[in-house]
């Protein structure tokens, strides 16, 4: 039977951070840096709103229907596990592994200058210019290691695919998807949980992009 696994919000996301990625890329590369601010800030709205629907937003949506601790982990890993939908345990560390490393990549963008600091970020300001050539290492730094995290992000779709033959790519795209025996569809959110999490993650980017006043 097929049913929903993934509501609109949460595949926009996912979606958008794919085009948005390499667009910061490319931006970064051929010093288009005001663009790339602009785009380092799109992406910051859209964490801020992905982690406030992981705490508010549809069930499989929500941290705390996939993030699991090592016995559940095991148990799928042995076959042992129980059907579900959305992430599975381990898909899951992917997922928190792949937030948290763009939360930090995107902290270091926020304060970093460039070389001659004369396009220093919307948060550099805050410390001095050593630390902000130092954030901007570590923001290079952490962006190969996303590299890393994407790459093995793929090849675990590439092995669904293959070899398990489960397609993880189209339930992303049309939110439906095949429901194992037993297990209920998405359960979906209000919309005004989503509208405020929208208002919370861009009253957030307006305040980052005006320079954090306190």
């Amino acid at each position: 039977m097929r049913g929903r696994i993934w509501d609109a919000p949460t595949r926009l996301c996912h979606w958008l951070l794919v085009v948005l990625i390499p667009a910061a890329w490319w931006t970064a590369e051929n010093e288009w840096l005001d663009w790339h601010y602009r785009i380092g800030l799109t992406i910051v709205t859209l964490l801020v709103f992905r982690l406030a629907w992981g705490i508010v937003g549809s069930s499989t949506a929500r941290f705390a229907s996939f993030v699991r601790g090592p016995g559940a982990i095991c148990a799928y890993l042995t076959g042992r596990g129980t059907g579900s939908i959305g992430h599975n345990p381990l898909g899951a560390l992917s997922v928190l592994a792949m937030i948290g490393l763009l939360v930090v990549h995107v902290a270091f963008g926020l304060v970093s200058t460039d070389q001659d600091g004369l396009s220093p970020a919307p948060l550099a300001h805050l410390v001095s210019y050593e630390v902000s050539e130092e954030a901007q290492d570590l923001h290079e730094t952490s962006f190969n290691l996303l590299l890393v995290l994407i790459g093995v992000h793929v090849a675990a779709v590439l092995y669904y695919a293959l070899f398990k033959r489960q397609d993880l790519v189209g339930p992303m795209l049309t939110g439906r998807g095949k429901l194992p025996d037993g297990v209920e569809p998405m359960r979906p959110a209000p919309a005004w949980r989503m509208a405020l999490a929208f208002i919370v993650a861009l009253l957030f980017a307006w305040w980052i992009w005006s320079g954090a006043p306190l």
